[in-house]
């Protein structure tokens, strides 16, 4: 998905300092895609003083709604994206040639490297009535050994599952307990869709060389004596063995991400993921070119797009994480 900021956030992050565990609540901020008629959206990451857990550096929570999604093509380098719908389907086109429909239950990841281009639109049943689209947008940043690897696309219909007290979980990228997903990353990541009984109470085992932050999506859930409400993201810090979940009368459905601090300085701008502000810059002016071959094409489109927002008139500078060591 795009970042359709007009004026977007810069950001840089940098390696932690010290391991530790906190809980923190953080919320999301309402952003238009598509202009103020279009499709809204939760942003829970990045944050101000959150830019990044593990590598995980992007995160949009959208609907439920009937309002549709119509992405047109747009850029990325230096990321992958994870496309995770809990309701409806989505039509994905890129440029390395994918052009694929994605289901709750089901994954799309598709890595930018060196520059792709990709849509996403609504797949509606019945165009007529228009069905429930609700579901997360995330980023991961690829470290610096692969930033300029040539793109890929990857889909994955069956996920494994980690079922423990009351807490089932689709793991969609890495590792949690024993199910491990067959997703390509490329640092030590866990993303997982977690759903948690009503009257549960369990506990859950972490790795605690990883930070974490959980997203409750629907509902409140107890973790580990907070209570986070629906919409809320917990940034749970590092040195966690495990995490202790309980709920009231109601199911919670929420997201696990977690993964080792990123060990590398982030310029994030707009859709570009890079280390400077001559790469992001150099990024922009490339797919803004008439005829530009970096980031491809995206078929099905006749050409329409979505233009790069200006640069800000001042050089991107760095923004410390305001939450490690």
């Amino acid at each position: 998905m795009s970042n359709l900021d007009t004026h977007p956030d810069v950001l840089v992050c940098k390696t932690a300092a010290d391991d530790h565990a906190v809980a923190l609540l953080f919320a999301p901020r309402d952003v238009p895609l598509g202009g103020l008629r279009g499709m809204r959206v939760d942003r829970v990451l990045p944050q101000r003083t959150l830019p990044t857990v593990g590598a995980w550096c992007f995160l949009d929570l959208f609907g439920p709604n009937r309002t549709r999604m119509s992405v047109l093509p747009h850029p990325h380098t230096g990321l992958q994206t994870v496309t995770w719908p809990l309701a409806g389907q989505i039509h994905h086109r890129d440029s390395v040639g994918s052009d694929v429909l994605v289901r709750p239950g089901q994954l799309n990841l598709m890595t930018g490297g060196r520059g792709v281009a990709h849509s996403e639109i609504s797949a509606d049943p019945d165009p007529t009535a228009g069905s429930v689209l609700h579901g997360l947008q995330l980023w991961v940043a690829l470290p610096t050994e692969k930033a300029g690897m040539a793109p890929d696309f990857e889909q994955h219909l069956d996920l494994p599952v980690y079922a423990h007290g009351g807490v089932t979980a689709t793991v969609f990228v890495g590792t949690f307990g024993d199910a491990v997903s067959p997703a390509t990353v490329h640092t030590p990541l866990v993303g997982a869709d977690l759903q948690v009984a009503a009257h549960a109470g369990t506990t859950v085992p972490l790795r605690p060389d990883f930070e974490h932050a959980l997203l409750a999506v629907d509902g409140t859930l107890m973790v580990s004596g907070v209570a986070v409400p629906a919409g809320r993201l917990l940034y749970l810090g590092t040195g966690r063995a495990e995490l202790t979940l309980s709920t009231n009368g109601t199911a919670v459905r929420a997201v696990l991400l977690g993964g080792e601090p990123f060990p590398d300085e982030l310029v994030m701008w707009w859709n570009f993921v890079g280390r400077s502000h001559d790469e992001i810059a150099a990024a922009r002016a490339d797919w803004e070119t008439e005829g530009q071959t970096r980031f491809g094409r995206v078929a099905g489109h006749g050409g329409a797009r979505i233009p790069a927002p200006e640069l800000p008139n001042v050089r991107l500078t760095p923004r410390r994480h305001g939450h490690r060591g």
